[in-house]
């Protein structure tokens, strides 16, 4: 029955109503409906867990997500990680919770990551890491793409957070699954290409305001390019080490 965890979907549920948010899925079938997963969601926002997760819930799943360990330190949210079954990664050794997501992946689970590992500025997809296809094809399951659109525009970096009733529509997208027959690479090299299809998809169907902070150059939004966030992203990683080595 997992009650942590179903007290979460209620709230979950709740929220969206409170914000007046909008939530439409398309492909939701391409969620496995028993057996386990690898679920790639691009990064756009704090917040792109939360519509993956729903979209799970329809086809009554519940996804199991990585996140950093320095989650947790803080105590609420590591109460809700031992049990939730959120496996925490240490990013200096993640060994162990690869280990342990893979288990979860052989039990039947679907396991839900950021293949990008970090938010995109630009909001468009930045290099993918391995870890995804090294996990769906240890585990033998397949690897399926998922994209969120609009939850960034009511939490992302660099901006303020937008929690009240905005109406802000969120579309979630479900590509089709991957099967973990071919070569690592290549397997990321797919799911790229399914992502970036996906994703180019949802953002024509939503609006894009002219120069708006949360729409990519590419749409003429006023979001950093990607040469330009990657440039803020080094100066945040120089800055968190300058911090490190202070303390």
């Amino acid at each position: 029955m997992e009650p942590v965890f179903r007290a979460l979907e209620i709230v979950a549920r709740t929220a969206v109503r409170a914000t007046g948010t909008r939530i439409t899925y398309q492909g939701l079938e391409n969620i496995p409906a028993a057996s386990g997963a690898v679920i790639a969601i691009n990064h756009t926002g704090y917040l792109d867990f939360l519509p993956a997760a729903l979209a799970a819930m329809q086809r009554r799943r519940r996804m199991r997500f990585m996140i950093k360990a320095e989650m947790q330190d803080v105590r609420p949210v590591n109460f809700l990680i031992r049990h939730t079954k959120t496996i925490p990664v240490d990013r200096r050794a993640g060994a162990g919770a690869y280990a342990v997501a893979v288990e979860r992946l052989r039990q039947g689970e679907i396991v839900g990551m950021y293949p990008e590992a970090t938010i995109s500025r630009s909001f468009e997809l930045k290099e993918f890491k391995t870890g995804a296809a090294r996990m769906a094809k240890e585990a033998h399951v397949p690897t399926v793409p998922l994209v969120v659109w609009g939850a960034h525009r009511i939490w992302t970096k660099d901006h303020p957070r937008r929690v009240g009733r905005e109406k802000i529509p969120i579309a979630v997208a479900v590509g089709e699954p991957l099967p973990p027959t071919v070569a690592v690479n290549e397997l990321i090299d797919e799911l790229r290409e399914a992502m970036t299809e996906l994703l180019h998809t949802v953002q024509q169907s939503y609006d894009h305001p002219k120069g708006a902070y949360w729409v990519p150059r590419r749409l003429g939004g006023g979001a950093p390019t990607m040469e330009e966030a990657r440039v803020r992203e080094d100066a945040e990683l120089a800055e968190r080490a300058r911090k490190e080595s202070d303390r």
